[in-house]
């Protein structure tokens, strides 16, 4: 990889004008992460097209769900990614989205052209009309938690939120995550259930009520929930983590290798890569794992 495709997050800070904050908080929603290579975190140029893409469609007011399924389009090359990034344009009416380039629109996600209106426009005119949307009060508490204001300020921001649209996702994942920080597993639980109502394919959520789970010693059901998490997303690291803890504490040894090998494929150099390579040296040790041990177990004692 050249130097021209490698940048560092200051770099894309000065470049694309946002602060480190905003770059942590996509990173946690995973519309756009850092790369790594041994100890570098860095982006390279198809992550400024996403983060870009993130930034303006976020200023317009779209549904950050709606985020994700535009940036796996435009990953997947409907629109040529190798594109400069003033050759890309967004434009949103606060629902759809629509990308143009050489002056001509595409829909993101289907790759067919659109008509040629001018969608901001209509955006601000559905605004002024309906209101606070959900949306908007989602941007305030998102700024509140941006700006370090206090948690419980935070959280009643995205609850008011959530009275204007009880299954906005993001809220529900923040609020869970706020939560959790404050050490309220229960209202953690609580959050992560509804945000899983709100969308069943979300691997964050899984991954997240997962853990919560995990340190409630809800143990079958915390494993359950990894499972989706990787079932739905095989490179997510931290929910790989998880897992491997959760299958050691149920004795299941043999998973419990696997997913720890997997972490260090997809995390080598991470803090915890360490620690990692010592699991995985000493369950080499154990010769069942724990469903057909116990099952063994559970034989002899009839």
């Amino acid at each position: 990889m050249g130097s021209t495709d490698r940048f560092s997050r200051e770099e894309v800070q000065r470049i694309l004008d946002l602060t480190p904050k905003q770059l942590d908080y996509w990173d946690r929603l995973r519309l756009v992460s850092s790369r790594k290579e041994q100890n570098d975190r860095f982006y390279n140029f198809h992550d400024l097209i996403g983060l870009r893409t993130v930034k303006q469609l976020t200023e317009s007011g779209v549904p950050a769900q709606r985020l994700g399924r535009a940036l796996a389009a435009l990953r997947k090359g409907i629109l040529n990614s190798h594109a400069p990034l003033n050759e890309l344009r967004i434009h949103s009416d606060g629902r759809d989205v629509v990308v143009e380039r050489d002056g001509v629109r595409f829909d993101p996600l289907s790759g067919q052209t659109v008509m040629n209106f001018d969608t901001r426009d209509l955006g601000e005119k559905v605004r002024v009309m309906a209101g606070r949307s959900a949306e908007e009060l989602f941007e305030t508490a998102l700024d509140y938690e941006m700006e370090g204001a206090a948690t419980e300020k935070t959280i009643q921001a995205y609850q008011r939120a959530l009275a204007a649209d009880p299954k906005k996702l993001e809220a529900l994942i923040n609020c869970g995550t706020l939560y959790y920080e404050l050490g309220n597993l229960e209202k953690a639980e609580h959050y992560f259930r509804r945000a899983l109502e709100s969308d069943p394919e979300n691997s964050l959520a899984y991954s997240n009520l997962g853990s919560v789970l995990e340190e409630l010693g809800q143990l079958p059901e915390a494993r359950q929930h990894l499972r989706s998490a990787v079932r739905l997303e095989p490179e997510y690291a931290d929910a790989r983590y998880t897992l491997a803890l959760v299958c050691e504490k149920m004795n299941a040894f043999t998973e419990a290798r696997q997913h720890w090998r997997e972490y260090l494929r997809l995390d080598p150099a991470s803090p915890w890569s360490d620690y990692a390579r010592k699991r995985i040296v000493e369950l080499a040790s154990y010769k069942a794992d724990d469903d057909s041990s116990n099952r063994t177990k559970n034989a002899s004692a009839t």
